[in-house]
């Protein structure tokens, strides 16, 4: 029987795919076997969806083979669904086997959190995987096909996004950017379509300063969007949605993206969670288990004002790095290293040419806003594929 520890990561996305690389360059020949586990053969870029949702990009740019990203001679990729996740045995069951480990990385992601608004898990879409979005396209694309053949109902050019964090404010720039080609294209008037971003909190944009809050807000209202702002969806019904306030508006298309919460397998493995997010310690493990690590989404970190870190991908990554650092630390019998986050800026697209920004204690706005989007992009495709990766899938224009 391979003395040789067995890790096992569950996902591959930011946290997922970070680990697995930190682990092949650290790890020495047969020091251990590490396994990553994916649903799918590639790597999305979950903070780019919101472009092929609308139409305005290619789905190709939002991923990248995982083979072309790690080396398969030290990571064995399983194509495969994971089922369950059973502590006690120490097993990963799939839909088509089982995996056993010693190290167990549960990197899986996040889903979308409805907050129990009747109708919404039901006709609502969700920008959260390369299907969703391609499906979001065509019902966009649908939509205005069916408006000029069923005499012009308003309904089907009615769009309602719920949330007005990162993803709902990019998805409507992308949205009112695509409006007009469009338009152009199913002999519509533009003045016919409303875009309505509806969000229960106070302020959209949580996190960034009022004034650029109130930039971006500007920016997208001459763009065409109708904010609703501190007003909250009651009811998602099959043609529309019913506002806190009882106003009704009648759409063929609901968009959410007002919460993330952790994978259910999380709650299901018997970790105690708050909306299927585990608070980790400070060495990214799960209270009770020193040989389970969760990141991203599914993990719970406190900042130093008391408040839990927002799930993105930038800390996903660099949890990524640090459970790296921490399970080749644990094979050797080494001091693991506490996580510390370094926030390396906020950046927030609003469409072409557009944006807002904190880097540090500055902030920026539109043209250059927007160029700092693209260089953050093009820095996460080098950390994970240098060069050629940047130039394959950069966005330069």
């Amino acid at each position: 029987m391979s003395s040789i520890p067995k890790i096992v990561i569950l996902g591959a996305g930011y946290g997922g795919i970070l680990t697995a690389q930190r682990l092949q360059k650290a790890l020495n020949y047969n020091e251990a076997d590490v396994t990553l586990v994916n649903r799918h053969e590639y790597h999305y870029f979950t903070t780019h969806l919101h472009m092929p949702a609308a139409g305005t990009d290619s789905i190709e740019h939002t991923r990248v083979s995982i083979s072309k990203l790690i080396d398969e001679f030290k990571i064995d990729l399983v194509k495969s669904s994971v089922q369950e996740i059973r502590t006690q045995q120490k097993k990963v069951i799939l839909e088509d086997g089982t995996l056993s480990y010693d190290y167990l990385v549960i990197a899986l992601g996040g889903e979308p959190e409805t907050f129990g608004i009747p109708g919404l898990d039901k006709y609502a879409l969700t920008i959260r995987s390369i299907n969703s979005v391609r499906l979001i396209r065509e019902h966009i694309e649908y939509q205005f096909a069916k408006y000029k053949n069923e005499n012009n109902a308003q309904e089907h050019i009615n769009f309602v996004v719920g949330g007005a964090g990162f993803s709902g404010i990019e998805f409507v720039a992308e949205l009112a950017d695509r409006i007009p080609a469009l338009c152009k294209e199913y002999d519509v008037d533009p003045s016919m379509v409303n875009i309505y971003n509806v969000e229960a909190a106070p302020t959209a944009l949580p996190g960034f300063a009022p004034e650029l809050v109130e930039h971006a807000m500007t920016v997208l209202t001459k763009k065409g969007v109708t904010f609703k702002i501190g007003v909250a969806i009651k009811e998602c019904l099959p043609g529309g949605v019913i506002l806190a306030t009882g106003e009704e508006i009648k759409a063929s298309t609901i968009v959410w993206t007002g919460g993330i919460r952790g994978n259910r397998l999380i709650e299901a493995a018997g970790f105690e969670a708050m909306r299927g997010r585990v608070k980790v310690d400070e060495y990214l493990r799960a209270p009770g288990h020193e040989n389970i690590f969760i990141i991203g989404d599914g993990s719970l970190m406190i900042n130093p004002e008391g408040r839990p870190y927002p799930p993105t991908a930038q800390i996903a990554m660099q949890q990524g790095e640090c459970c790296a650092h921490n399970l080749v630390a644990a094979i050797r019998s080494q001091q693991p290293r506490k996580f510390a986050f370094s926030n390396k800026g906020t950046v927030a697209s609003l469409g072409k040419g557009q944006g807002i920004a904190v880097v540090g204690d500055k902030t920026y706005k539109g043209w250059t806003a927007a160029q700092l989007k693209k260089v953050v992009d093009m820095r996460y495709l080098f950390i994970i594929g240098g060069i050629p990766l940047v130039l394959k899938k950069g966005r330069f224009l």
